[in-house]
């Protein structure tokens, strides 16, 4: 087994604010599942902390695009470089956010050392983009778009890195049987397992396949992107944007396991879940004991 490494990347940066002249409370995740004793119980390294910038939205308003998007570059620079460090060092990094955008910095951070995949098991697939829609502001709901050259060049273009996934490269699992991203991805040829595909098929299964379809020798390897609201909010409500007809804590650890377990993987992140919606704690000792589960 790998070194684990436990690092926090505790950036609101991509969502939008809950109420107005309040912040989303997702930069306290790492610490929730630091309570839970998430590094002892993975017997993990300690990482320390990529202090985000403040959020600010300042004079920001719809049709500017994606707000705290300068940050967001900032930002996702500052992690990729902690990020490239640990893998390139052999270790294996698990990424406590924070919202989805703090992927774009396993991603430049991977973009830098070769080609590597994604898989997402995420409640949505979090492709929203100029092409498909005239909404564009929150980057934790655009990431995979903007990771795969799909956004403004300021978060899409770093580095001359354009872009950091190729279609081809990525696996989206877990998105409800009617997300409207559904018909895009499938014109791209992005392999997509829903819910239902996920129960229908069993979870280990699906992600056995999703390994097996990552060997290829062009990759050398692939990062697994997890998002709270992948579960449904049943077990899960603690999240920004809670949607019915998720997966239930059975169907993720299974699906989960395989994935991380592959020598392929290079690294995890764990999204979305916020503390400020969960006051006794049972979504944070649920969350930690999946992630804890799928290593030992």
């Amino acid at each position: 087994m790998r070194n684990i490494v436990v690092l926090d990347a505790p950036s609101n940066l991509g969502l939008r604010p809950p109420a107005p002249g309040t912040v989303p409370g997702c930069y306290k995740l790492a610490g929730a599942l630091r309570e839970q004793r998430i590094v002892q119980r993975l017997g993990a390294s300690e990482g320390g902390v990529v202090v985000p910038p403040r959020y600010d939205l300042g004079a920001w308003q719809e049709g500017d695009g994606v707000f705290n998007a300068a940050a967001i570059a900032r930002y996702t620079r500052t992690l990729a470089d902690r990020v490239e460090r640990h893998v390139r060092a052999g270790d294996f990094p698990l990424v406590l956010g924070g919202d989805c955008s703090i992927q774009l910095g396993a991603s430049l951070a991977l973009r830098r050392i070769g080609r590597y995949g994604l898989v997402s098991v995420d409640g949505s697939a979090d492709f929203r983009h100029e092409g498909n829609s005239d909404r564009i502001g929150a980057a934790a709901g655009e990431e995979l778009a903007i990771a795969t050259g799909r956004g403004q060049d300021d978060l899409a273009g770093l580095e001359g890195l354009r872009p950091y996934l190729r279609d081809e490269d990525v696996r989206v699992l877990g998105i409800r049987d009617y997300d409207e991203d559904r018909a895009e991805l499938a014109e791209l040829k992005i392999p997509v397992a829903t819910v239902g595909e996920i129960r229908e098929q069993g979870p280990e299964e699906v992600a056995d396949g999703i390994v097996r379809s990552l060997r290829s020798p062009e990759l050398d390897g692939y990062w697994v992107h997890l998002d709270a609201d992948v579960l449904d909010p049943s077990v899960m409500p603690a999240v920004d944007s809670p949607d019915d007809g998720g997966l239930l804590p059975a169907e993720l650890g299974p699906l989960l396991r395989p994935l991380v377990r592959s020598p392929r993987c290079a690294g995890l992140n764990v999204t979305v879940y916020d503390p400020d919606l969960d006051p006794d704690g049972t979504a944070a000792a649920l969350l930690t004991g999946l992630v804890v589960a799928a290593f030992v």
